[in-house]
């Protein structure tokens, strides 16, 4: 007879204990977290050059072209035309604000030297969306009376504005103006007094104090630019007179910026 086959018994693993697998999910998580805490602390003192290659590298193999700078502290997309060369990127208002400090350490430098003269009176210093102006008003100061030759006074001005402006990286714009009087011999017009008087100055300045000749420029402005009415003999005397303008090369739109920075600074 055959024996009867004993049924196999199954005998199911014990576990030690609970079933653990949820704990894989859990550390990914974990994981997942710390990252991210990692690039946000990362980037809350990110290094732009850095930033920019990462960025950049990152866009390169997603298969996207390099993208604009971005000024990682505000967010703003700085255009490249903005950018410095070292990569730093910087809103119109950090530009301006900084235009605006260069520029009144400038005019501190001339309002020193005119002040070591004793000629810190017979100037007048103006900043706005052009740059610097050093104004030489009241010509009589300046020139004899229908005259384009330099008075003494005049002299003592140039040689303490000229060796700031030749140190400085602006370039500069000499311009004449005149009351709305008629002109005398030997001026057919005001524009050709004006016009003289002003290269005049120019001249003094690149040829006494050094300033670089192909930074600067002359013009005559005749009577078409008055700073005020002509109601009185103190109106006439305020539109005769020489600019000197100490020229921003920001963007106009820059540039737009900096007569309220000046108001600011001044209330």
């Amino acid at each position: 007879m055959s024996m009867p086959r004993r049924r196999k018994k199954h005998v199911e693993a014990e576990h030690e204990g609970p079933d653990e697998r949820w704990m894989a999910s859990y550390m990914d998580m974990v994981t997942v977290l710390m990252c991210l805490f990692i690039v946000l602390f990362a980037m809350s003192a990110v290094d732009q050059e850095k930033f920019n290659a990462l960025k950049n590298s990152l866009a390169t193999g997603f298969g996207q072209e390099e993208t604009e700078d971005t000024d990682v502290s505000t967010g703003v997309v700085v255009p490249a035309e903005l950018v410095s060369e070292e990569g730093e990127g910087f809103t119109d208002i950090q530009l301006a604000l900084e235009e605006v400090e260069e520029l009144e350490e400038l005019r501190a430098q001339i309002h020193s030297n005119l002040q070591a003269s004793g000629l810190q009176d017979t100037v007048s210093f103006t900043i706005d969306e052009r740059g610097l102006t050093v104004r030489l008003v009241g010509s009589e100061t300046f020139f004899d009376t229908n005259r384009t030759e330099l008075a003494p006074t005049a002299v003592g001005v140039l040689n303490a504005t000229g060796p700031a402006i030749a140190k400085s990286r602006y370039s500069v714009s000499v311009e004449g103006h005149a009351d709305a009087r008629p002109s005398v011999a030997p001026f057919p017009t005001n524009w050709e007094l004006a016009s003289g008087r002003a290269t005049t100055v120019l001249r003094y300045l690149v040829e006494a104090t050094g300033v670089p000749a192909q930074r600067i420029g002359a013009v005559g402005f005749g009577a078409a630019r008055p700073l005020v009415p002509e109601t009185s003999p103190e109106g006439q005397a305020t539109n005769r007179r020489v600019d000197i303008v100490v020229l921003s090369a920001l963007p106009e739109a820059v540039r737009s910026l900096i007569p309220s920075i000046v108001a600011e600074g001044a209330g």
